[in-house]
């Protein structure tokens, strides 16, 4: 309970943040255009273009991590996933209370914080079914698919599906020619003239890649007889099922409460989740210096740790340190609570590896956005792309 009370406290704070952060990211993003970076950002080795030749083995890596840090445990992993679900519901309370008084000086300014609290803890729900989906929830495959299964459907989300295309995304990460999502493309490819989908960096973009999947290597995650999924048929068709399930659910509440406030109640928060989905996953990904790869150019190690830790503030923790990328990429099998750790570990015994950028996200955000917008279509013999 002091847990709780403790993450409403930094949910309080984050909200009262969240417009100071946003100016200061704007007036970042004037300054960079007025006088480009040059090295990159600040952070841990951002000005070092690329990684060293010689790299160690994914086997010298594990070596120097905890062995605890690859063992996720039920109990623990439970209270994360039961508590953001008994915030989620607090806060869902806290709101019809407050909207029982029809003052607009009380409903609006509560309405708006209730989108940054709950967009936040979807978001962290989003975060527990990614667990999920790499195995890392527990030892349990059948319980990981079921809690995913729950948490991902909660948010719209066909858990078996995105499971398999996300784990294809850490098999080939930073390899142009095999990854996922956000990849830059080749200039012959007709993609590479509209790469960017609309409202990209709102969550449209979000729901668009569920739809259809990232050009040129569309993927649909609604389509469980995709021959993507071949072999899965089960599986994807059960995340099909729970999503009708919710949708029925959700169809409901809106007829018994009206669609203004499912609106207000579920379909903001769960728009305000995918923008958080769509910034942090380009991040983790598109910096300065950080190489993209040709698939003969590409090797796991090389690959895995061409990603940034980023820190989100305030609300870090609450997302469950999905921001500390670089370890969670080299072993999938480390659950979020212990990733930092991991990472100081890690940090420690391979300090020319460490990739961490300092620079404020939203402004990160802006900046990086721009670059890709500009530079993600590239030549075709292209060996290794970097943002410039």
């Amino acid at each position: 309970m002091a847990g709780m009370v403790v993450d409403s406290v930094k949910f309080i704070g984050a909200t009262v943040f969240f417009t100071r952060s946003l100016v200061k990211a704007l007036v970042e993003y004037a300054r960079e255009n007025k006088a480009p970076l040059k090295d990159g950002p600040k952070g841990i080795n951002m000005d070092k273009k690329g990684l060293p030749k010689q790299l160690p083995s994914h086997v010298d890596i594990k070596k120097a991590l905890p062995k605890h840090c690859f063992q996720p445990t039920v109990a623990t992993s439970m209270y994360y996933a039961i508590k953001d679900f008994v915030l989620i519901a607090i806060t869902y309370f806290v709101i019809q209370y407050l909207h029982q008084f029809e003052n607009p000086f009380i409903w609006y300014p509560s309405l708006i914080m209730y989108w940054a609290f709950q967009g936040t803890l979807f978001t962290a729900v989003f975060v527990i079914g990614h667990d999920c989906g790499h195995d890392s929830f527990s030892m349990y495959p059948v319980l990981n698919d079921i809690v995913g299964t729950i948490f991902h459907g909660f948010l719209f989300v066909p858990f078996y599906m995105w499971k398999l295309s996300h784990r294809h995304h850490h098999k080939n990460n930073n390899n142009f020619d095999k990854d996922e999502v956000f990849y830059p493309v080749k200039k012959s490819d007709p993609c590479s003239k509209n790469a960017v989908l609309p409202g990209f960096g709102f969550g449209v973009g979000w729901f668009g890649y569920l739809m259809k999947g990232y050009s040129p290597r569309n993927v649909p995650h609604f389509n469980p007889f995709d021959r993507f999924y071949a072999g899965h048929v089960f599986g994807c068709s059960m995340s099909i099922l729970t999503l009708t399930i919710w949708g029925s659910c959700l169809y409901k509440y809106a007829t018994i409460y009206g669609f203004m406030a499912l609106f207000n109640y579920w379909f903001v928060p769960t728009f305000i989740f995918a923008s958080y989905c769509v910034i942090i996953t380009f991040l983790h990904h598109s910096e300065m210096n950080i190489p993209w790869y040709a698939d003969n150019e590409w090797d796991f190690v090389r690959g895995q740790l061409s990603t940034i830790d980023r820190d989100y503030g305030i609300v870090h923790y609450l997302i469950h340190s999905i921001g500390t990328h670089q370890m969670h990429h080299m072993f999938t099998k480390i659950p979020h609570y212990h990733l930092e750790e991991a990472t100081q570990h890690f940090r420690k015994a391979f300090p020319d590896l460490v990739r961490v950028c300092d620079e404020p996200i939203m402004a990160s955000f802006m900046r990086m956005f721009k670059k890709y917008s500009e530079q993600s279509a590239m030549d075709d013999d292209t060996a290794i792309h970097y943002y410039k």
